[in-house]
């Protein structure tokens, strides 16, 4: 790893993090609208975003009134769906990871500690997760594509 690379990935993870903090209580309930995962798509376009993206949900994490689990549980499942994503063809394929994986897995401890059917979490944090990452994530994508074009060689 060289310092351009930290350095990416450590811009990603403040960027993370600040924006889960901006959306307070809403990043942490069954509905779970975080900005935060629209930088969830960064990984088709930037490798050093896979280790941004695992550190960030890590420190937003902290503030989680899940506990430990989602702080490790949650950075986790942000780690696997960061790589799947690096691994995506497209913009539409690099989404499904994140979406999927927070629904299912996310939604385990979120409908537990908030006595919220699993069924109904689930749906829930699919939505917030597709409006960050299909909506937000759209612009993020072609920002840091127009970025990297021209600064980033």
């Amino acid at each position: 790893m060289n310092v351009k690379y930290i350095t990416k990935a450590a811009i990603i993870a403040v960027l993370y993090i600040v924006l889960t903090y901006v959306m307070g209580l809403l990043s942490f309930n069954p509905l779970q609208l975080r900005l935060s995962e629209g930088l969830t798509i960064l990984p088709l376009l930037e490798p050093a975003a896979i280790p941004g993206l695992f550190i960030g949900c890590l420190f937003a994490n902290l503030q989680s009134p899940f506990g430990i689990i989602d702080i490790l549980g949650g950075s986790l499942v942000t780690l696997v769906a960061a790589y799947l994503t690096s691994k995506a063809k497209s913009f539409w394929m690099g989404a499904l990871p994140p979406i999927i994986l927070n629904s299912v897995f996310v939604s385990i401890w979120v409908s537990y500690f908030t006595k919220v059917p699993y069924i109904v979490t689930m749906g829930g944090i699919a939505l917030g997760e597709g409006i960050s990452v299909v909506l937000f994530g759209y612009i993020i994508y072609n920002i840091y594509k127009n970025i990297a074009r021209i600064y980033l060689k």
